[in-house]
């Protein structure tokens, strides 16, 4: 399995998307200063995932999350609760 993840920044509230084929492995290395995007903004919380079977479904999911800004606009609509 394959994952597109979001997680909000501790220290600035900031949100960092991404996929992966681990995800406890990944959070861990946002976590331990481990990811050179991420290292100033840890520690993180995972508020959001989605999976998929294909690896090139995620990462176009990625992809379109975070270069149009309507389909993170509407995920962001989605999960307004976990993002306060």
């Amino acid at each position: 399995m394959f994952y597109v993840y979001v997680l909000k920044s501790k220290r600035d509230g900031k949100t960092y998307i991404g996929y992966t084929n681990d995800l406890k492995r990944r959070l861990s290395e946002h976590n331990n200063l481990e990811s050179k995007s991420t290292k100033s903004k840890a520690p993180f919380e995972l508020i959001y995932y989605e999976s998929y079977k294909s690896k090139s479904d995620a990462k176009y999911r990625e992809t379109n999350l975070k270069r149009f800004a309507q389909a993170f606009s509407q995920l962001k609509r989605r999960i307004k609760n976990s993002l306060t």
